[in-house]
């Protein structure tokens, strides 16, 4: 097989998911957006459903009319970009619950879809998405009545359990929304590992979901074996690939395989990336190309069939440090022509 396999590991991604849950003092839902981090949200969600999730928390209304059709009724489905001009009809017919973030999308929820649920997000001082405390004291009253689902924010320093920023935005929200009555939502991975402070009534995981930090405790759930299409030596003095970057400072074997930065692999990982033959470290040489990756397979004594770039022995995280990156990246950056296979 030419294109690389994708394996997704959906047993490891329930575990990740049941040991946060562990973790959560209220209800645990999920994030699956960006197409369940890479995996195939449908694929994630309907485990994670049967898992026991039923809240689940999407970036737009299109991807919540995806994975609406994947899970069926019943599941709560979240949308953090709120009620957008032009996502009515979606909203209604796939049953969205969106986080409104201004009083325009606010106003625009109730007269086009009066009655139907909604949630509110708000900034505690990340100012990205969410209504800011002045414009939250204007139609908190006005919006408590109408019976939010949840309310919610977002923390900008959670991988830092040490930074001010946490300890400021939990005051923020609690000054914002005690007294409601109302579910309340504010940590994602981060904060939910950070103890129960920041639990509220809904942790929401994503990133740690799927293998990436800041849970080291994670399972991994993909691995990326890449097929070798053509082994070759190389002379001391030669170079290999593009630019003539990387020089052989001995007599070498080079293995070509298949990915490049067209399948997700980016290419400022180069050569600072490792790919591996079983337990054998093979690094990459050369620039990785759209297509391509060469690795030095001297030291294995035999030419491998496979390498593999992600896996046991080397998380997201370790993939992204290579390219200067987060793993959130390397996840949502898995391209499209792999050979995907789902194991439970």
């Amino acid at each position: 097989m030419t294109s690389a396999t994708l394996t997704i590991d959906l047993g490891a991604l329930v575990r990740n998911w049941q040991a946060l849950d562990a973790l959560s003092e209220g209800e645990t839902g999920a994030v699956v957006k960006a197409n369940g981090y890479g995996i195939g949200a449908p694929v994630a969600g309907r485990a994670l459903a049967r898992a026991g999730v039923r809240s689940f928390f999407v970036a737009t209304a299109d991807e919540g009319a995806i994975l609406r059709a994947a899970l069926g009724q019943g599941p709560a489905i979240y949308i953090f970009s709120g009620h957008m001009a032009g996502d009515t009809r979606l909203m209604g017919e796939a049953a969205l619950t969106p986080l409104l973030n201004s009083v325009d999308q606010m106003l625009r929820h109730v007269e086009a879809l009066p009655g139907a649920p909604f949630g509110i997000q708000l900034d505690t001082g990340m100012n990205r998405l969410g209504m800011e405390p002045p414009e939250w004291s204007a139609v908190r009253d006005i919006a408590i009545a109408q019976g939010p689902q949840l309310i919610m924010s977002h923390l900008a320093c959670a991988d830092d359990p040490d930074h001010p920023m946490n300890a400021h935005q939990l005051s923020e929200f609690h000054a914002m929304t005690d007294g409601l009555d109302a579910p309340r939502s504010l940590a994602a991975t981060g904060g939910t590992l950070m103890g129960g402070a920041y639990h509220f009534d809904m942790t929401r995981p994503g990133v740690g979901l799927y293998g990436g930090l800041p849970f080291e405790g994670a399972a991994p759930v993909v691995s990326l074996d890449l097929p070798v299409i053509q082994v070759r030596d190389v002379t001391k003095g030669e170079t290999v690939g593009y630019g003539n970057v990387w020089q052989a400072p001995r007599d070498a074997r080079i293995a070509t395989v298949s990915g490049g930065y067209a399948d997700g692999l980016i290419r400022a990982m180069g050569a600072h990336a490792t790919l591996f033959a079983d337990a054998t470290p093979c690094p990459v040489v050369g620039r990785v190309s759209m297509d391509l990756i060469t690795a030095d397979v001297t030291d294995l004594g035999h030419d491998p069939d496979t390498l593999q770039l992600l896996g046991a022995r080397q998380t997201v995280d370790m993939v992204a440090e290579a390219a200067g990156t987060i793993g959130y990246e390397i996840l949502t950056s898995l391209g499209q022509r792999y050979h995907r296979t789902y194991a439970e």
